[in-house]
C-alpha cells in the first residue's frame, strides 16, 4: 500500500488522486484482494460497490519488480470474475492520463473496458480517464 501511494503521488496532482487509503479499503462495500508469491504480497486490487448493479475498481497495483509476468492481467481478471459473481452488471474505473498509466490503460482496454464519462461521485478532470465494462 505504501508503494502504491507513493506511485500515485509521484506524477499526479493531489487534487486528481482518487485512490482509497488502507482505512477506506477496510470499509463495508469494499472487496479487497492481495496477490502473494510464496507468501509475499506482490499485488493488490479492490472494488467498491456503487449500487446494486455497479462497482468501481479501486487501488489496483502490482509491484514493479514482478511486472511482466502477467500478474496485472490475473488480478484484473480476478476482480472482474468476483464482481460478476457478486451480481454486478457493470464495472467502472478511473485512471490517470500520465504516461505512467499507459500500460494500465492498455490492460483495461484489452479486457474490454471502454472510455466513458465521469460516473458516481466524479467530475470531469483533465488528469483522469474514466472507463467502464458491462459484465
Amino acid at each position: 500500500m505504501q508503494r502504491h501511494t507513493a506511485d500515485m503521488h509521484a506524477d499526479t496532482p493531489p487534487e486528481s488522486i482518487h485512490m482509497m487509503d488502507a482505512g477506506q479499503l477496510a470499509a463495508p462495500g469494499i472487496s479487497f484482494f492481495v496477490m502473494r508469491d510464496v507468501g509475499v504480497a506482490v499485488g493488490m486490487g479492490a472494488f467498491k460497490q456503487i449500487d446494486a448493479g455497479h462497482a468501481e475498481i479501486k487501488s489496483m497495483h502490482v509491484l514493479t519488480e514482478v511486472r511482466g509476468r502477467g500478474l496485472s492481467k490475473r488480478m484484473l481478471t480476478h476482480l472482474i470474475d468476483e464482481a460478476r459473481a457478486m451480481g454486478f452488471r457493470r464495472l467502472s474505473l478511473e485512471t490517470g492520463v500520465q504516461p505512467t498509466f499507459l500500460a494500465a490503460r492498455a490492460l483495461y482496454a484489452k479486457a474490454g473496458f471502454e472510455e466513458c464519462p465521469p460516473f458516481e461521485g466524479y467530475a470531469p478532470d483533465p488528469n483522469s480517464i474514466f472507463m467502464t465494462k458491462a459484465l
